[in-house]
């Protein structure tokens, strides 16, 4: 399998916290990645790759006469210049950042579904973020958990707005379009074969039958010189529709445009 957790022996918790305006805590966790440690970084562009296209797809789908690389970084990967490419990149890198978090830190279990069926590459994929499942048995339980997270990202530097508030106002949307969320999950498992994957997010599609419980969460994934503290903490929770079942989080590192940067082209060239 392409998937790995190596690059999150970068991500730790900072032990701070921001306490924002309606009380909640916000913990802080710092990204100190080392490009120098060549095979954790050469392991993670490869999983990173995978979220667009399968490595044993990439040769059938791609041009007769273009390479690999070519056909990653000029059909599949969102544009590095040319707008809104950029800022694609910084936010699937974002979202991709926190399935991590939620499978490997936290034991969900996360479709990697929302990136290889896009059409146009310079478009934000639609639906929720990310979507997590934790199943006890194969009988559907009480005890079963959904979670779904909003993920806003800013790696521009010098640039400090409350980013974790716009994840928050969009978290409030996302139970509206759960059912259309889960379906297209589905849909991508089947297109990928995946009926194991397909079976659990099929338990989640009867919540009227069979309850669960449903968590909500909202992270920022900020670049050092844009996480101003002072800013993230006037994030307000007041008007989410489901805030007592509501998580945050604050993802921050040093000059993280350029990480994504070289992230992409590692995940085309080693292709």
């Amino acid at each position: 399998m392409p998937w790995t957790s190596e690059h999150l022996t970068w991500l730790h918790d900072t032990g701070e916290v921001i306490a924002i305006s309606t009380g909640e805590n916000v913990p802080v966790f710092e990204f100190a990645y080392n490009v120098a440690n060549e095979e954790t970084m050469s392991h993670w562009a490869r999983h990173f790759r995978n979220h667009y296209c399968a490595d044993d797809a990439i040769e059938i789908l791609k041009p007769e006469r273009m390479t690999k690389a070519d056909y990653l970084l000029k059909i599949k990967f969102p544009h590095k210049t040319e707008r809104p490419g950029p800022s694609i990149r910084a936010g699937d890198f974002a979202e991709i950042l926190v399935a991590d978090y939620l499978a490997f830190l936290h034991d969900y279990y996360v479709p990697r579904t929302r990136y290889d069926r896009k059409i146009i590459c310079n478009e934000s994929s639609k639906g929720s973020d990310v979507l997590g499942f934790k199943q006890k048995n194969k009988k559907p339980s009480s005890k079963d958990e959904l979670i779904i997270y909003e993920v806003k990202a800013r790696l521009s530097e010098n640039n400090a707005r409350n980013t974790l508030q716009t994840a928050i106002d969009d978290s409030s949307k996302d139970e509206a379009r759960l059912a259309e969320s889960l379906n297209g999950a589905k849909q991508r498992l089947y297109d990928q074969k995946d009926f194991a994957g397909m079976g659990i997010v099929s338990r989640f599609q009867q919540n009227v039958d069979h309850p669960y419980k449903t968590k909500f969460g909202a992270a920022a994934v900020l670049t050092d010189s844009s996480c101003c503290v002072e800013t993230l903490a006037e994030a307000s929770t007041q008007e989410h529709s489901s805030r007592t079942q509501l998580e945050m989080i604050v993802i921050r590192g040093p000059v993280l445009m350029s990480l994504v940067h070289s992230l992409y082209e590692r995940a085309a060239n080693e292709a």
